[in-house]
């Protein structure tokens, strides 16, 4: 397959890509995989900018993206799969020298460092602020949300104050608890399946069998995943050797994560919670934006509820 037909395959350069790099060592996954250390709101831009045909990131930052009211022109994606089952952890970081941040009360209308507007990090720290109860009418939770790029960036700005906390995923912050470079003040779950897989409009309606190249890749992250669930040991010399973790850490993270077997597909009853949720936090207004269905693609991934 020539470089023009490949699919370009946007991802985040963590520990959750490696079913996805075995697919392509192992399967024959034939897709240029360019890394997004930032996330989820930075492969939205590119989606929409054509830059990348496949998303593989948060399943709030997909939804919100998606959702909100000035979403532009048909949003330039949806959700066509499901990549990891199991809810995201995300750890709520200050600075190692920050002693009047005690505790998660303490972050009330403080700084929230994010990577990106539109981002997880983002629509996290609504979320916090809605099981808080820091959310008022015409109120802001936070001072500011300062967008910072970069994992490597937000821990820079909690230890010069230019932000109180941000969150990112435990087992990547980890590393950082234990050099002591960031100091961990508490940890929030998703209340949804955290990763899904986004294809963009103009390759799911273009012509050069857009929908039979999302199928395919479909069937080869299915192995890869396989791959990746019977070789745990080979998982774990790629995560600490080629990613920003130790082995100890990879091992202790396969034991909270579960991939989707069949990852064509999306249970619309969590998109549908995850939408809830995030107009209760704010994120979203209800009536106005795409609803469930609306995110989806019928007949390639949208499920019975």
């Amino acid at each position: 397959m020539s470089d023009a037909q490949q699919l370009r395959i946007g991802f985040v350069p963590e520990h959750f890509s490696t079913p996805l790099h075995f697919a392509q060592k192992y399967f024959g996954l034939e897709a240029k995989l360019i890394p997004f250390p930032s996330g989820t709101g930075h492969m939205i831009t590119a989606l929409r900018d054509g830059e990348i045909d496949i998303g593989i990131g948060l399943t709030d930052g997909w939804v919100a993206g998606l959702g909100k009211e000035d979403t532009p022109g048909d949003g330039g994606y949806r959700l066509v799969g499901t990549y990891v089952e199991t809810p995201l952890c995300w750890a709520i970081s200050t600075g190692k020298e920050r002693p009047e941040i005690k505790s998660i009360d303490s972050l009330k209308g403080s700084k929230i460092g994010i990577s990106r507007l539109g981002s997880g990090s983002q629509v996290m720290g609504y979320v916090l602020a809605d099981q808080q109860g820091w959310l008022s009418p015409g109120a802001a939770p936070y001072s500011d949300f300062v967008v910072l790029q970069n994992f490597a960036n937000l821990r820079n700005a909690v230890n010069d104050g230019s932000a109180d906390f941000f969150m990112w995923e435990h087992f990547t912050s980890k590393r950082y608890y234990d050099n002591g470079e960031i100091r961990r003040v508490g940890e929030i779950y998703t209340p949804w399946s955290s990763w899904k897989i986004v294809a963009s409009t103009a390759l799911l309606n273009g012509g050069g069998g857009g929908k039979a190249k999302v199928a395919d890749l479909f069937t080869k992250l299915d192995q890869g995943i396989k791959h990746f669930e019977d070789h745990q040991d080979e998982a774990v010399e790629y995560i600490s050797t080629h990613l920003d973790y130790s082995a100890e850490d990879a091992r202790e993270w396969l034991k909270t994560v579960r991939f989707s077997s069949k990852t064509e597909g999306v249970d619309t009853k969590v998109i549908t919670k995850c939408i809830n949720i995030l107009e209760k936090a704010g994120v979203l207004k209800e009536g106005v934006g795409l609803k469930t269905e609306g995110m989806l693609v019928t007949g390639l991934a949208a499920q019975a509820p």
